[in-house]
């Protein structure tokens, strides 16, 4: 046998193993195109509908079905926080799914489903498809909207009591969809730059705004610095020093620690000035105050029996509650699963009381 024989043998096995599952071996191959070789045939329509599992914006392609916020977070906690964090907070490199709110047109805009994503159909078809990481599609679909609608909660959209469903699915719309607008730059772009490029006179004046010195990209090198950059020198110099500890209020290094360990805390939680109830209830005037104690915040039944039983929260209650919040008091909603040491909790604590300001 010629060796193009045997790579025509070698060939046609290829293709009836590829074929072989049962009634696929029996379908006609499709009529062969122009210059083809006649290979493949029309997918079946159970093929077809394997494969067709996007959800439109308008809700088209949902199945039926329905899921609540606490049935989402225990499916999130357990399949989900190793990566995303308990409240989406996002672990190491992994993506952030909740906060950034008001963030987008800063320096570094956080892109949440909260925050950014524009249709709520994107979050229940990547969840169905793609989640959880290892394990895709093996979802049904009410742990989807059960899932869905604790990230809609987290994200400050829904109240906790709320039930995600194919029915009510479109009701809740998402918080920057009206930011969004359709893709118009043949319109707005492609005239600017489809026209001859200004290559002579093309400003009235040219000015230098800024200098590489100042922005603090160019080496140091005395021969080399500029007047604006020695300008910004001596006023530098002249910013007073800060005034010196006087040994009251927590230690600053540890507010600072806690300032960073709170960001983990802040998808849930907001302090200092402005602060307001989110998913969890603002801190200001915690340190020293009544367990429990801020207005217009729906506490657990946890919280309400220790506010009765007049807990106060200090060094050591809070300590205890950051290390092990559902351990230390057992029926709360809190989801976090506690800071990794007492140093932590002590740092937290200093941040919390040097932002939030204490009781009296």
């Amino acid at each position: 046998m010629s060796r193009s024989a045997e790579m025509m043998k070698a060939l046609a096995l290829c293709t009836v193993l590829v074929a072989a599952p049962g009634v696929l071996l029996a379908q006609e191959a499709a009529p062969s195109r122009d210059g083809g070789f006649g290979l493949g045939r029309t997918a079946l329509p159970e093929e077809i509908a394997a494969w067709d599992i996007d959800i439109r914006p308008d809700g088209q392609g949902l199945p039926e079905g329905a899921g609540d916020v606490w049935t989402g977070e225990e499916l999130f906690v357990d399949l989900c926080s190793a990566c995303h964090g308990d409240f989406g907070e996002a672990v190491g490199r992994w993506p952030v799914l909740a906060g950034g709110f008001g963030s987008l047109d800063g320096e570094d805009p956080v892109k949440t489903i909260g925050s950014y994503w524009p249709y709520l159909s994107t979050v229940w078809d990547y969840v169905h498809r793609a989640m959880p990481y290892g394990s895709a599609q093996t979802l049904e679909p009410d742990e989807v909207y059960a899932l869905v609608a604790y990230l809609m909660y987290v994200n400050n959209m829904v109240e906790d009591d709320f039930e995600l469903s194919h029915e009510n699915f479109l009701e809740v719309a998402m918080p920057n969809e009206g930011a969004f607008f359709m893709d118009d730059r043949v319109e707005t772009e492609m005239p600017l730059f489809s026209v001859d490029p200004c290559m002579e006179d093309c400003a009235d004046s040219v000015e230098i705004t800024m200098r590489s010195m100042v922005l603090n990209v160019t080496p140091d090198d005395p021969t080399t610095q500029t007047s604006t950059a020695a300008e910004a020198e001596d006023e530098a110099s002249a910013t007073p020093d800060p005034e010196p500890d006087t040994g009251t209020g927590p230690d600053p290094e540890l507010v600072a620690e806690g300032e960073a360990l709170f960001r983990q805390c802040s998808a849930c939680h907001q302090i200092g000035e402005g602060a307001v109830n989110r998913t969890g209830p603002r801190l200001n005037d915690t340190y020293g105050a009544p367990v429990g104690s801020h207005d217009g915040f729906r506490y657990s039944p946890a919280f309400v029996a220790a506010a009765e039983a007049g807990m106060v929260w200090d060094d050591e209650t809070l300590s205890a509650y950051l290390l092990d919040p559902r351990g230390f008091l057992p029926g709360n909603r809190m989801a976090f699963g506690g800071l990794r040491s007492e140093e932590e909790a002590a740092a937290m604590i200093a941040y919390i009381r040097a932002e939030g300001g204490e009781v009296q």
